[in-house]
């Protein structure tokens, strides 16, 4: 009897086996074969694979500002949608307004020295370097004539004939000059007293003009009387002294403008080749190497100014794409860290499922390209068809298995769908 049965389960087992094959080598044999060039069409997985999944947006993304600051304003809500490039908020930005303001000054600055430089020198500036110019050489030439040294040794000559005369007194010539003047003098005044004593006893006597002829033959004589009085003494000592200064004053020029000749010379000729010299700058502008030296500030300045604008720019959070902003994690007057998330933001116009427990053993059964059949926890009864897109190289450990993502795309939406809704997706259907 149990031989009996064992012979009816090799039996069996030979069946199974039969067909088995039978399933998998048939539809080779009979298949039409794929001509050069066409394209194979896909046919249904026999095999079917199933993972259950999570509903995320296609695209999403998690926004952070890329430097640290208080948030000034917040110019959108939860739920609103926004458009690409729309700033979302802003942080407080005093400071990079200031650097961008000084940045601007600086490359102002340096554009204008630039400019001052190409343009070259102004007329008047030539002029002012010709003036310079022109009265070093008017130095110079005074120095190198002697005309000084010849006016000081002149003066000098002066003073030493005016002492000498005064020491040797007064000559015989001159008292005999001075007594005839004197002699004269007395003959005029009395001749003027006489005119005068016949008219002296008029009522208009101080009108008349023996008054006044009288009057100034007695000044003439008093100056002669005086002259002859200062003859006959002599000079004082304090003429002699005086003449004597005056000597030694002149002296004191001539030595001084002797000695220091040379070296003024040498300094009027340095000055006017350093006057020279600017002359010709003006002249011919800014040396190349100078103006290159300027355009490298320029630059420099540009670069500064863009630094700061780009600093300026990055208090500013703006959208990426045209979304939905799904979560708002800050709020006005809070202090936001460099890089920490402020904003969700989502198109929530198109969708796709993640799986998450689609294991090695099922993941050699599904390639990008098949189709699949997508149910949701939240909408009982509805059934979503879907194409794979993409499937992670990479698997990771899931509850104790390998398990695999694959993304698999809706072909139509709904209006109740939300990020994050539970899936159930069946591949090869």
């Amino acid at each position: 009897m149990k031989s009996k049965k064992l012979i009816i389960g090799i039996i069996v087992i030979a069946v199974v086996a039969a067909i088995a094959f039978a399933a998998l080598t048939l539809p080779r044999m009979f298949a039409k074969p794929v001509e050069a060039g066409a394209t194979p069409v896909a046919q249904p997985s026999v095999r079917a694979a199933a993972a259950e999944g999570k509903l995320v947006p296609s695209l999403s993304a998690s926004l952070s500002l890329p430097l640290s600051g208080r948030v000034a304003e917040i110019l959108v809500k939860e739920g609103d949608t926004v458009q690409a490039g729309q700033v979302l908020l802003h942080l407080e930005d005093a400071r990079q307004r200031a650097a961008v303001a000084q940045a601007e000054a600086a490359l102002a600055g340096a554009q204008a020295r630039l400019a001052e430089l190409k343009a070259g020198a102004l007329p008047a500036e030539v002029i002012t370097a010709q003036s310079a110019v022109d009265a070093a050489q008017a130095r110079l030439d005074r120095l190198a004539s002697q005309d000084d040294v010849r006016g000081a040794e002149a003066a000098l000559a002066s003073s030493q004939a005016a002492l000498a005369k005064l020491r040797e007194g007064t000559s015989t010539d001159q008292l005999i000059a001075a007594r005839a003047d004197l002699a004269n003098a007395v003959a005029a005044r009395s001749q003027a007293q006489a005119a005068y004593d016949r008219v002296k006893s008029n009522a208009d006597i101080a009108a008349r003009p023996e008054s006044t002829a009288l009057q100034q033959a007695t000044n003439n004589y008093n100056a002669a009387a005086a002259r002859i009085a200062d003859l006959e003494n002599g000079a004082s000592k304090a003429d002699i002294a005086g003449a004597q200064a005056r000597v030694n004053q002149a002296q004191a020029q001539v030595d001084a403008l002797k000695s220091a000749r040379p070296s003024d010379i040498a300094a009027a000729e340095a000055e006017l080749h350093r006057a020279q010299a600017q002359l010709q700058l003006t002249k011919d502008g800014s040396r190349p190497e100078v103006i290159a030296a300027a355009e490298a500030d320029v630059a420099a300045a540009e670069a500064g100014l863009d630094q700061a604008r780009a600093a300026l720019a990055e208090t500013e959070l703006h959208a990426p794409f045209a979304g939905v902003v799904a979560d708002l994690a800050t709020v006005a007057g809070e202090q936001v860290a460099s890089g920490a998330p402020v904003v969700q933001l989502a198109d929530l116009s198109h969708w796709h499922v993640e799986t998450t427990d689609l294991t090695e053993l099922n993941v050699v059964r599904v390639k990008e390209g098949d189709r699949a059949t997508i149910t949701f926890d939240a909408l009982p009864g509805e059934t979503f068809d879907g194409v794979v897109e993409r499937i992670n190289t990479i698997g990771e450990n899931y509850r104790g298995d390998i398990s695999y993502t694959a993304i698999v795309r809706p072909e139509r939406t709904d209006p109740c769908l939300r990020w994050n809704m539970t899936a159930a997706v069946e591949f090869g259907k």
